[in-house]
């Protein structure tokens, strides 16, 4: 006998209620701000600072609950070991297609011809941090950076919010209690279920505030950079911009199309956390709705707690794009020739140095400083160039690196066969409410 079953349709809330809006609205008075009262707009940056520091509090231990509680849930550490050898062969093709396309485009449109900048004449004081900082993560090379992985004590981890040291403790605690199992690995597992869900309560709560943080953030922008920040390298936002575009829609949407879902559809079904990782720059401020949204997308726990936390990591899709961009407008900028064994050894240092990006303060600019330094040829000054709109590339950077760790977790749980494809189908078409702010 067969059953039919009836899907009740989406309860829609009053327009006024949807964070979307809110954020949108935020944003746009933002805007307004900025242009028409820039020292008053200056000082909102304070409610963004504030927003920003609330998601920061509680990112460590959300990643630390989901990853631990993700191996240890999975039961199978040979399923987890898949996952994640899966995960990782993922993202090793998409940051290296990532970091070619930002080559190629560069290339074909020269954004950088034209400037004839002297290096000498450029002024490094305001990279001086940035320097030292890009010293102490290149120092040492590829040993010290994965040295730099361990934490010298899980707190020390936790305390800094140094999302891959504490991820890497997950790791290691997650095996060690599926190993243990039994009565007393359930017990931990359980209580750290509780935990998270809790942290997740407490993230919905900090959630809520976002359109004021949009606010703070827009209108500090607009305020301080003016429209007329962009002049001078316009064409670099823009073709950065375009290459983001044309990789979440071309060669994202194919691997989306592959897993049976729309790309399309998909952003329309994370359009909040867009709207607010755009204004705020930050990735880290969605962490667990968009990991709960893909849960309840279809995707099984083990695989969301695994891949996107790992994602914020190693699979960095728009920050390589921006990085061999960057790295060749640089040299074309400063009239630097660059040979092919040149543009092979940016390509080789990217793949290295773009999986420590995340967790470094100011970390597109350190990360680059870092690769130009690796790169002695081209003359690594010529960063003062691209700090002025480093902003306005930030907002499309965090997006793109959003969007691909979102589909890397589809994908991935399409090949590993844990995601609910009818269920997805559902969600994304409007079928079924999704609300992760409830906890």
């Amino acid at each position: 006998m067969s059953t039919t079953v009836i899907t009740a349709p989406a309860i829609r809330k009053p327009l006024y209620h949807s964070l979307f809006v809110q954020v949108l609205a935020a944003l746009l008075l933002g805007i307004v701000l900025g242009i028409v009262a820039p020292d008053f707009a200056i000082g909102l940056r304070f409610f963004s600072d504030a927003f920003l520091k609330l998601i920061s509090m509680i990112v460590a231990p959300i990643v630390f609950c989901v990853v631990v509680h993700g191996i240890a849930g999975a039961g199978d550490l040979k399923k987890v070991g898949r996952i994640g050898v899966k995960a990782l062969i993922y993202f090793e093709v998409m940051t290296t297609l990532a970091l070619v396309i930002g080559l190629v485009f560069a290339y074909l449109f020269g954004p950088g011809h034209g400037m004839n900048i002297n290096p000498a004449a450029l002024d490094g004081k305001a990279l001086t941090t940035v320097v030292d900082n890009a010293h102490k993560l290149q120092g040492g090379g590829i040993g010290a950076f994965l040295l730099n992985i361990i934490p010298s004590t899980s707190f020390d981890a936790l305390a800094r919010n140094d999302v891959l040291q504490v991820l890497f403790f997950a790791i290691v605690f997650g095996t060690a209690l599926a190993l243990v199992g039994g009565e007393k690995g359930e017990r931990v597992t359980t209580l750290i279920d509780a935990v998270a869900t809790v942290l997740f309560r407490a993230m919905g709560l900090i959630v809520r505030a976002a359109p004021i943080g949009v606010l703070g953030a827009v209108a500090y922008t607009v305020g301080r950079y003016g429209v007329g920040s962009l002049k001078q390298l316009v064409s670099l936002v823009v073709l950065f911009y375009a290459s983001v575009f044309i990789f979440v829609f071309a060669v994202l949407g194919g691997v989306m199309a592959l897993a049976g879902l729309n790309i399309v559809k998909f952003l329309g079904y994370l359009r909040e956390e867009l709207m607010i990782v755009l204004a705020t720059a930050s990735s880290d401020a969605v962490l667990p709705q968009i990991m709960r949204k893909l849960e309840r997308l279809g995707v099984k726990d083990n695989v969301v707690g695994l891949v996107i936390p790992t994602g914020y990591s190693f699979n960095l899709d728009a920050f390589s794009i921006y990085l061999t961009l960057a790295v060749v407008f640089i040299a074309q900028a400063t009239n630097t020739p660059l040979s092919f064994s040149d543009l092979l050894l940016v390509l080789g240092v990217s793949l290295i140095t773009s999986k420590g990006a995340h967790g470094v303060p100011g970390s597109a600019i350190v990360i680059l400083a870092a690769t130009l330094h690796a790169v002695p040829s081209i003359p690594a000054i010529g960063l003062v160039l691209v700090l002025s709109v480093d902003w306005f590339i930030g907002m499309a950077r965090a997006v793109g690196n959003l969007i691909g760790n979102c589909v890397a977790t589809v994908v991935i749980g399409a090949w590993e066969g844990d995601l609910d494809r009818a269920r997805a189908k559902r969600v994304l078409d409007g079928e079924e409410a999704v609300d992760v702010t409830a906890g």
